[in-house]
């Protein structure tokens, strides 16, 4: 019951922060230069007359605050308005993008944790020896390059140069066979994912990756000099069960509060790595919205961000009362 209400609490904390994105969003992209409606007919013959049907049409002949009102009105009925430049629903096309995203974030969590929980133990287990000092400037190399030159290094190593991997684009694995051209089964589908997969991954997941393992060797340096470890080694328990059952779970709550709040900094980076890579996901259309001046999509993609990001945070901060027993929300001593 003290968890429900904490997570109730957490909900209403959430309100005046989406709040406060949308204004800001809204008031950065229609104060902005340019004019989408211009950008729009760029190119064509058009008439003043047309000009002022389409501003009618988009609610932008009416002022700031009453567009923000009626932006807001329509979001709380799960209506994200229509794109300027497409021409068709927000929904439509973040529901078309948002898949490819996904599996790039998620794909990159899962390879940053794979990689920096045991790089992080075996640092902290050999401290101070060459395996330390390597783990070290691995991590210091991924938390100071950013991902797109990573993605562009990549691509010219091991796409151009080596031919091992495919430069650009994404197959998607919820597709059917038959509509990828030149795959005929399901476990070319998926091995053809992976390949496509590979590079994007590394390039967006670096800088998790590193962030993970400096905090969980630090963590794990920690946990092995408590004296409850020291009690375990004095009763001549082993040092893989120490490790395993002793320091491990203590060190972990701080990967979680890395891991949630580092969801910004991964959608972040998956926008430039989808522009490097060519990947259609929400990060591309994100760029393409604010090129085109499209305030309405650029309003829909920043409101679904800042929605799962406040999300994360708020499952983060839920989880760690079933990884660390003796975190409590509300209860008095």
């Amino acid at each position: 019951m003290k968890l429900l209400k904490y997570t109730i609490y957490r909900l209403l904390q959430a309100i005046p922060v989406l709040i406060g994105i949308s204004v800001i969003t809204f008031l950065l992209a229609n104060l902005g230069p340019g004019d989408p409606v211009s950008l729009m007919l760029q190119g064509q013959e058009h008439t003043e007359a047309q000009v002022r049907a389409i501003e009618q049409r988009y609610g932008l002949d009416k002022p700031l605050h009453e567009r923000y009102v009626t932006y807001m009105a329509g979001l709380l009925q799960g209506d994200f308005g229509r794109s300027i430049h497409y021409r068709r629903p927000v929904a439509d096309l973040m529901l078309e993008r948002i898949g490819p995203t996904l599996l790039l974030v998620l794909s990159a969590y899962v390879f940053a944790l794979v990689t920096a929980i045991p790089l992080g133990i075996i640092a902290a287990n050999k401290r101070n020896e060459p395996t330390d000092h390597v783990s070290r400037i691995v991590a210091l190399f991924g938390v100071s390059t950013p991902s797109f030159w990573i993605g562009i290094v990549l691509i010219l190593i091991f796409a151009v140069k080596l031919g091992w991997f495919p430069s650009s684009g994404l197959v998607y694995p919820w597709r059917s066979p038959d509509s990828v051209r030149g795959i005929s089964s399901y476990p070319e589908l998926y091995y053809e994912t992976i390949r496509h997969l590979l590079l994007p991954m590394i390039a967006l997941g670096t800088l998790q990756m590193a962030t993970i393992m400096r905090v969980e060797r630090t963590q794990m340096i920690e946990s092995l000099q408590g004296e409850y470890v020291k009690l375990a080694r004095a009763y001549g328990v082993p040092e893989r069960t120490i490790l395993r059952k002793h320091a491990f779970n203590v060190a972990q709550l701080p990967i979680i509060t890395i891991v949630g709040l580092n969801l910004s900094t991964a959608i972040g980076g998956a926008v430039l790595v989808e522009t490097v890579f060519n990947i259609n996901g929400m990060g591309r259309l994100f760029v393409d919205a604010i090129a085109q001046n499209d305030y309405q999509l650029v309003m829909g993609i920043t409101m679904m961000l800042g929605f799962l990001f406040v999300m994360g945070v708020i499952i983060t901060d839920i989880s760690y009362a079933y990884v660390d027993p003796r975190v409590t929300y509300g209860e008095s001593d």
